[in-house]
């Protein structure tokens, strides 16, 4: 069995913006090392479509014999035009899935932080937006993404029939149902599950087994169920009744992108994506922005580093016990914002814009 090695961190910058948001997370990483002695390890790697371009692969072997060994993966992004027609095995995207699935990273945690500076880069009133801080966990490694049978076959009369299969067992629920149980009581205590029970046979299982976990381990914690359609429509309704949002693969898809434009861009929210803990303490996780990879700004120095940068800032939180340092990362970057820094996604009158590179610095500055 593969062990992990603590401090050890792989860079896959992918294609699009993901290097240049990336080589920020970098010159972070290094002031860490140079400044607090913590002796990161770093790798960098290809992934995605530049890996494709050169291997004939969007994943190696070897990145991913490299991607078990390390503590902490940090993706910048997969995909573009480039690659619409190579075969869909191929795509860049299926080496993110691959990553999901064999790492067995079933939690994914995306926050959807209004920054105060930023109130009025949302499309929404400042009033509705103002202090959001909403956490979704979704579960990453089933439903409609991963079930078999899928596939594209042809039928009679010259037709042909697409099949994907959502599918969930219990225990698939469970583990991530406990992931948002124990992150609401480090939080306001509160959980929203939500799902389709009206209409899929899986969305009953998943309602079923929440509450049955709720009721068995975490009574404390307050527990409500949504359908999953109605929580998209009071996302843009009453997005502060939310605090954990507790939803499958493919609706935790839809919901959390559209929570993070709430916050006005794209380019300011984290994710992390969390395997379970071995006997030892020990788990695999991954860490990337939830922006894609751009590929319309890719090169021209303005994308936002900040989803990025926060991005490790959990990587230090939730795989390397080092909270105090995420803190004070966190910290740099509304100090950042607090100076009127902006990247061209975010500007706004009166602010000064800056470019990717310059809004990394300032960060770093700030962590002086």
């Amino acid at each position: 069995m593969i062990k992990v090695k603590k401090r050890r961190v792989l860079l896959l910058p992918g294609d699009g913006i993901g290097p240049e948001v990336i080589a920020e997370v970098k010159k972070v990483i290094n002031w860490f090392n140079d400044k607090k002695s913590l002796d990161f390890e770093i790798d960098e790697d290809l992934v995605g479509g530049i890996s494709f371009d050169k291997h004939g692969t969007p994943l190696t072997d070897e990145v991913f014999y490299k991607a078990l060994e390390s503590a902490v993966i940090m993706l910048g992004a997969v995909g573009g035009p480039k690659w619409d027609g190579v075969e869909f095995s191929k795509k860049p995207e299926r080496a993110l899935l691959k990553l999901r699935k064999e790492l067995k990273l079933f939690a994914n945690l995306r926050p959807a932080i209004c920054f105060e500076q930023l109130v009025n880069a949302s499309t929404l009133k400042p009033e509705i937006v103002s202090g959001l801080d909403i956490l979704i966990v979704r579960e990453l490694t089933g439903g409609v993404y991963f079930g078999e049978p899928r596939g594209i076959k042809p039928i009679e009369n010259g037709e042909r029939k697409g099949v994907n299969t959502h599918t969930y067992t219990s225990s698939e629920i469970i583990r991530v149902a406990r992931v948002a149980f124990d992150l609401a009581k480090k939080r306001s205590n509160r959980v929203i599950s939500c799902e389709k029970s009206n209409v899929m046979e899986a969305g009953q299982l998943w309602k079923e087994e929440v509450q049955s976990l709720h009721d068995k381990d975490y009574k404390e914690v307050e527990l409500s169920h949504m359908l999953a359609d109605n929580c998209a429509m009071q996302l843009v309704r009453n997005p502060k009744q939310f605090d954990v949002i507790l939803t499958d693969n493919l609706f935790g898809d839809m919901l959390s992108d559209e929570a993070s434009m709430l916050t006005g861009s794209l380019g300011l929210l984290p994710s992390a994506s969390l395997g379970a803990k071995n006997k030892d303490g020990e788990m695999r996780a991954m860490y990337e922005p939830i922006h894609g990879s751009a590929p319309d700004i890719a090169g021209k120095g303005v994308a936002n580093p900040i989803a990025s940068i926060l991005s490790f800032a959990m990587a230090l939180r939730y795989s390397l016990d080092l909270d105090k340092e995420a803190e004070a990362l966190e910290k740099a970057v509304q100090e950042a914002l607090n100076d009127g820094l902006r990247t061209k996604d975010i500007m706004s009158d009166k602010m000064k814009e800056v470019s990717t590179s310059q809004m990394g610095d300032a960060i770093i500055s700030k962590l002086q």
